[in-house]
């Protein structure tokens, strides 16, 4: 064993029994600390006291990264490893340290599982089962797949075979609640599959996790589909409609059932309604092909038919928008919502719910959601000062220019937060 080692493992036992206050502040209590460690540990603990300070900081930073990354403390061996991370030793850096500790199976069923939970419902409760929603997200952090694909790529995990689970199901969520019920670790055993693999959803109708049960059976659910936009854009884009509005936008896609003079007043829908709805439903109109059926339990898809809810309420100003297709138009691609930073590579219109989903999920409104939500999910708290914000952009330029890697940003912001 050489020095370094035995000088912070003598360290650790001292961690172990005492705490770092007192160890920078009473050498005696050292020294009788070290007198449990025999021959050679006791002279390098009591020569090393000096450095063993600068190690300690190393070792309660390495502690705090991990439990904010897998909500369980190291082991004894992965703490040791990790404080050799953070001080360099063979090369190492500070976010080989945050990458060991999201070795840990915590990350994934504990931090990731929570994360990602109040995405799939309505009233955004972390207090949800297991679903496919959750589990293609954490599926996609483990493997690197570049998340601005989230809105669009034809994927989804499930439990991998062996386990004694139930079969994916398009009417229910048995699969995921039993794997949830058991205990199994997602890091080890979800496996990716394609969408068109597991359900008969054809390609075209396929989009990221906007077309899971999960999601499906939340935001498809009834209504106009302008849900499934809405908490799109609220759990992925950090946006609200009213945040959002703009009342300079042209208003010929909005649709009959929004009334153009409510209570009698055309100031109302000319100064409020229309600031959403020019820009929502041209995007929404990405969606026309889907419903949930509440009988089958199921997501449902009719390439060619609108579904008749996008006629609901007709009557309210029959001159207004008609949906004829799946095909939809970014109108906010100018005037005040162009600060969402969308992509020039892309077209800003197209057919179908995956192309919708490439235009959100590419613009900087997206990368810039994604980081502040990691930022509070492993910081404990929202950017609140110029240092926070700035280290929110130096995530966002890594995000973007580093294909859209979600684990990188998750070990960057423990690293910023891993304090002293």
């Amino acid at each position: 064993m050489n020095p370094h080692d035995l000088r912070a493992r003598c360290l650790l036992g001292l961690v172990h029994m005492s705490s770092v206050f007192y160890l920078r502040r009473s050498f005696a209590r050292v020294r009788e600390k070290c007198r449990a460690y025999a021959g050679v540990v006791l002279t390098l603990c009591l020569l090393g006291t000096l450095s063993s300070a600068a190690l300690a900081d190393a070792m309660d930073q390495a502690r705090r990264i991990h439990d904010r990354l897998a909500g369980v403390p190291p082991t004894d061996q992965v703490l040791l490893d990790m404080t050799d991370d953070i001080n360099g030793v063979g090369g190492r850096t500070e976010i080989d340290a945050a990458n060991r500790a999201m070795d840990n199976p915590g990350f994934y069923n504990v931090t990731l599982k929570n994360w990602v939970a109040p995405w799939t419902n309505r009233d955004q409760s972390v207090f949800v089962p297991l679903n496919d929603y959750t589990a293609t997200v954490i599926g996609m952090v483990r493997d690197d797949v570049p998340f601005n694909t989230l809105l669009s790529a034809n994927i989804v995990y499930v439990g991998g075979s062996g386990l004694g689970l139930p079969a994916y199901s398009m009417t229910n969520n048995d699969h995921y609640e039993q794997m949830e019920a058991q205990g199994i670790d997602l890091q080890a055993n979800l496996v990716q599959m394609a969408q068109t693999a597991v359900t008969d959803l054809p390609a075209a109708g396929v989009a990221g996790i906007v077309t899971t049960r999960a999601a499906a059976e939340a935001f498809f659910v009834a209504g106009t589909n302008r849900a499934m936009f809405r908490f799109t854009m609220v759990n992925h884009l950090c946006n609200d409609m009213e945040q959002v509005k703009d009342i300079t936008r042209a208003p010929d896609r909005i649709r009959q059932d929004v009334s153009r003079s409510p209570g009698g007043d055309s100031r109302i829908f000319l100064n409020n309604c229309i600031g959403c709805h020019t820009g929502m439903d041209p995007l929404a109109q990405a969606y026309a092909y889907y419903d949930f059926d509440e009988t089958l339990q199921r997501i449902t898809y009719t390439p060619g038919q609108v579904q008749p809810k996008y006629f609901n309420n007709d009557a309210n100003f029959p001159p207004g928008f008609v949906t004829p297709d799946d095909s939809w138009t970014n109108y906010w691609r100018a005037g005040q919502v162009e600060l969402l930073g969308w992509d020039p590579n892309l077209p800003g219109s197209g057919v179908g719910a995956a192309s919708m989903g490439a235009e959100l999920a590419n613009s900087q409104g997206f990368a810039q959601c994604q980081m502040k939500k990691v930022f509070k999910a492993v910081c404990l708290r929202e950017p609140v000062d110029q240092s926070d914000r700035d280290q929110v952009d130096t995530m966002v330029g890594s995000f973007t220019g580093g294909s859209y890697n979600m684990k990188r940003s998750f070990a960057e912001a423990a690293v910023f937060c891993k304090g002293p």
